[in-house]
Parts: structure tokens; sequence; C-alpha cells
């Protein structure tokens, strides 16, 4: 059985400070930890990435995990981004803006937290999919924000019954998966910004749905 410190006991060592670790997310100590969720959730789901697929921001994770099952890829974008790979520029927030019924999966990593009308992003995706279309989104929990966007840019953390309720409101209960990923040593060590290799990975595979650091979800349109 654990022995927990007394209170005032408590070494904090390395971490006794109000400066964190790293402020980018641990990758310049290594692997962002966050990202082993994240992969992790895809590798999982990596069958449903086939035929014409969208990522945002670039195609990395399109072709790491669906190889040869993909058809076409996009790359999805804003118009204000300037993004020279983007093939599919739109505002997320207005779902007119997309092609009705093309995509049969879209990968939406880390994005929907940094979208105010989050509401309108997901009736644009569902919108983008075809019948039997799948999205695969990832969202923050307990997390830092991002140094370089600032939290101007940030406006939503994510427990896994917000994203469920989300998805649900366009997507409905059939076909949609929900997953957590994360405990109180992970959310610890990436506010910390401590990255992969510096966990042990079993410990990093324990769920505690108290702490949440990643939730994956997986909706399909009917």
């Amino acid at each position: 059985m654990r022995t927990i410190p007394a209170p005032g006991t408590v070494v904090f060592g390395d971490l006794g400070d109000v400066e964190p670790l790293s402020r980018k997310f641990g990758g310049d100590r290594g692997t962002p930890l966050d990202r082993y969720y994240i992969e992790s959730f895809l590798q999982r789901h990596a069958g449903d990435i086939r035929g014409r697929v969208a990522e945002i921001g670039d195609n990395v994770y399109t072709h790491r995990f669906g190889s040869a099952r993909v058809v076409t890829s996009d790359i999805i974008d804003s118009p204000e981004s300037a993004n020279p790979q983007a093939t599919i520029c739109i505002d997320l927030q207005n779902e007119n803006e997309v092609e009705a019924g093309r995509l049969d999966c879209i990968i939406v990593t880390q994005t929907l937290h940094m979208i105010y009308d989050v509401r309108g992003a997901i009736a644009t995706i569902h919108r983008a999919l075809a019948p039997g279309g799948v999205v695969l989104a990832t969202v923050p929990g307990i997390t830092p924000i991002d140094a370089q966007d600032g939290p101007e840019k940030w406006f939503w953390a994510m427990t896994q019954s917000a994203a469920r309720r989300l998805f649900v409101e366009r997507f409905g209960a059939a076909g949609l998966e929900v997953q957590q990923f994360g405990n109180v040593l992970a959310a610890t060590a990436f506010l910390q910004g401590l990255s992969f290799e510096e966990i042990d990975r079993a410990s990093l595979d324990v769920v505690d749905p108290l702490y949440p650091v990643i939730t994956g979800i997986r909706a399909t349109k009917f």
C-alpha cells in the first residue's frame, strides 16, 4: 500500500518552481506527451482512415495511419492561415462553406478547442462527410496553453462528457465512441512540459477519469 506523505512533508524537487520545465509541451525535451495519446487513438482507428480523407493543417497522420487505403488526401485550413499546402480553405464555423458529402474520413486533432463556435465546427464536419463517413477528433483536457498562440486563441478544454454531448447533438449516439486518456501523473508531467520519453509508458496507459489529458472522439455519419 502506498504511503502518503503527511502535510508539509511533500518534496517537490525539480517541480517546485512556478516556471514549468518546458513551455513547448515538452517538444524541446523529446516527444510531447499528449502526442502519445493522440497517436494511440489514431492507431486504434486506423482502419477508418480510408478513401477520401481530409486532415486539419497537414496530412501527416493521413499518410502515417491511412497508407494505401487513402484514395485522395486533402488539407483543411482557414483562409487566414496562408497555408500553401491547404486544398480546402474554409471557416470551420460556417457549415455552408464546405461541400456536402464529399469525404470518407476527417482527422481533427487538437483543433476544436481553438474554435469558439465549436458546435458550428462539428456541424461543418458532419456536412462534409459522406454517409458512413467517420470523424476522428481529439481535444485537450488538463493542458498548458500554447505559448506561441497565447490564451486569446485558446477557448476550450473539454471533458469526456462534454465531448460526448456535443457530438451526439449532430451525429447521434449510434456509432459514437468517446475515449479518455490520462491520469494525475500524466497531467502533472504534461503541465510541467516533460516529454513522453521521460515517463514510464505503463504509467501513461493508466486511465483516471478525474484527470483527463486527452479525449478522443470517433463519430460516424448515418
